[in-house]
C-alpha cells in the first residue's frame, strides 16, 4: 500500500496543555511527522484561524497535518488527513489519510470495517491525560495490533524511552515530543 509507506513514523497531537510548545516543535523536528491538530478547547473561529497558522508551520517542515474534526471541515480547512472515532470516519474518504481512534478489540475492529489508513491505539502506557486510567501494556497493545489491517501508531505515555521500550515503529505523543508539563 503506498500511502501506508508514506505515513511517518511520529506523530504530534495537539492539546490545551502542549498549545504554546507547538510552534517550536514544529518547527525543530528535523525528520518528518504527523501533526494532528485537536485543539477542541478554542471556539470555532480561533480555532481555525490557530489550524491554519499550525498547519503552514507543519508544511513547511514537511510535516502531514491530519485535523481531528469531519472529513467536510478537513477538506474546507486543507488538512491532510482526519482523526476520530472509526464510525465518525465511515464513510471512507479517498482524498484523505483517516487515521482511527481504538482503545480495545472492538476499535480495531470498526478501523478494520471503515478500511481506515492507519488506528492510533491507547493508552499503551500511564499518562497525564487520563492519570490513573487502566492502560493497555506492551503484551495486549501487541496483541491488539496483530489484528489490525493497517499501521498501528501506539499512544499514551510515549515518548523517545517508552518508544524504544516498546520496539514498536510508529508511535504518537502529546507531551512526549514537546515537553508539556
Amino acid at each position: 500500500m503506498a500511502r501506508e509507506q508514506s505515513l511517518p513514523a511520529l506523530w504530534l497531537l495537539s492539546d490545551k496543555r502542549n498549545a504554546h510548545l507547538l510552534e517550536r516543535t514544529l518547527r525543530t523536528v528535523r525528520v518528518p511527522l504527523a501533526f494532528v491538530y485537536r485543539h477542541y478547547h478554542l471556539p470555532d473561529p480561533e480555532r481555525r484561524d490557530e489550524f491554519e497558522r499550525l498547519a503552514r508551520l507543519a508544511r513547511a517542515g514537511g510535516h502531514l497535518v491530519v485535523l481531528a474534526d469531519s472529513a467536510q471541515t478537513a477538506l474546507e480547512w486543507g488538512a491532510d488527513g482526519i482523526y476520530g472515532a472509526p464510525l465518525a470516519l465511515a464513510p471512507r474518504r479517498r482524498d484523505l489519510v483517516t487515521v482511527a481512534t481504538a482503545h480495545d478489540m472492538r476499535g480495531i475492529a470498526q478501523a478494520n470495517r471503515v478500511g481506515a489508513d492507519a488506528v492510533m491505539l491507547s493508552p499503551v502506557f500511564p499518562t497525564r491525560s487520563h492519570p490513573g486510567a487502566p492502560t493497555l501494556g506492551p503484551r495486549r497493545f501487541r496483541t491488539l495490533a496483530q489484528h489490525a489491517a493497517m499501521p498501528v501508531i501506539a499512544l499514551g505515555g510515549m515518548n523517545a524511552e517508552t518508544a524504544r521500550r516498546l520496539g514498536w515503529p510508529r508511535w504518537a505523543a502529546i507531551d512526549g515530543l514537546t515537553g508539556a508539563q
